[in-house]
């Protein structure tokens, strides 16, 4: 029996080059070794103000683009977060698992909240949820993002001590993490994180783009003054962060990198993760644009999923009920 893995993205903005290096790129491995389930969190999406047709159009898209980079639906899970009620009930009861002191501690919250004037119980709430959406699963691995790693912290904590209190419950969750291009940069600020959730994508690139535009995005972007090509995070983010790129889409390591760029410039640099990008976007858009329109398929997919796991999600929140004392 193969050990569960579980992870997620949130229907917040369309999916980046930087989502599919760090995460979906990976996922394609993971799901021949894994039993694997990759959830559309649109429930996540909730924290922000997002309108309720872009929010569905989004889920559609991430959806889309899920199939698109070449998640098989025959050989992992693909469901929307919102079809499995189980999610938000164990939430809940783990809401009274977790103490105020180390919700508080969440960094992601705090940073979130001095950008808002109006911060809602959800984005607090967050690190709750995600907690609950792993450990809803008993998935072993987790794959995720540098910038999630104190909410899966979390989710441990939660595991150990209701383990503890009630008896074993829940499997205690791993993380994995991406090494090199776990992290893609925005093209034009190569210190901030390419994220699909920004409201200026000049520095990002959407899968969903069209070539013109990405191939103007990396023509564009940020470098330094110097000329040699290398790979050198603190003192040369903008260069580091093109080869990091260019490393990941050809499977060359990052010596192999500087050692082809070696006396080039950066022009060259340029072109060469021009090439990359497009030969990868391409197919991918291809792929995405017969989803997208057909979104019969992309519903009757997810309904699939949500059917194959709700079982499980179900019989683990009855577990936990009758652990806690809940007459069922």
């Amino acid at each position: 029996m193969k050990d569960r893995l579980y992870t997620a993205a949130k229907p917040t903005g369309r999916l980046t080059l930087g989502n599919y290096i760090g995460a979906v790129d990976n996922w394609l491995q993971m799901q021949e070794k894994y039993d694997s389930i990759f959830c559309v969190a649109d429930l996540h999406s909730l924290t922000v103000e997002i309108d309720p047709k872009e929010l569905k159009d989004n889920s559609y898209a991430v959806l889309a683009n899920y199939l698109a980079c070449g998640l098989d639906p025959n050989k992992c899970t693909l469901y929307y977060q919102s079809q499995i009620p189980a999610h938000t009930e164990l939430c809940w009861l783990l809401d009274c698992v977790a103490s105020m002191g180390e919700a508080n501690r969440m960094t992601a919250y705090k940073e979130k909240a001095q950008e808002k004037k109006n911060v809602s119980v959800g984005l607090f709430n967050y690190p709750m949820l995600m907690a609950a959406d792993i450990l809803l699963y008993d998935a072993k691995y987790v794959p995720i993002g540098e910038d999630q790693r104190q909410h899966l912290e979390l989710a441990r904590n939660l595991a150990i001590r209701f383990n503890n209190k009630y008896g074993e419950t829940f499997v205690v969750p791993t993380g994995v993490y991406q090494k090199v291009g776990a992290k893609v940069y925005n093209l034009q600020n190569p210190t901030k994180k390419m994220s699909k959730s920004d409201f200026d994508n000049s520095g990002n690139i959407l899968l969903e783009d069209p070539i013109d535009v990405i191939k103007q995005k990396i023509k564009r972007a940020v470098t330094d003054s110097d000329s040699k090509i290398v790979y050198d995070p603190e003192n040369k983010p903008g260069v580091s962060n093109l080869l990091s790129i260019y490393s990941v889409l050809t499977k060359k390591s990052m010596k192999e990198c500087e050692k082809f760029f070696e006396g080039q410039n950066y022009g060259a640099l340029k072109k060469e993760v021009t090439d990359a990008v497009v030969s990868t976007i391409e197919p991918i858009q291809q792929k995405f644009n017969y989803y997208m329109n057909n979104r019969d398929e992309l519903e009757k997919i997810a309904k699939i999923g949500a059917e194959k796991i709700r079982k499980i999600a179900e019989e683990k929140v009855k577990l936990v009920k009758e652990k806690m004392g809940l007459i069922f």
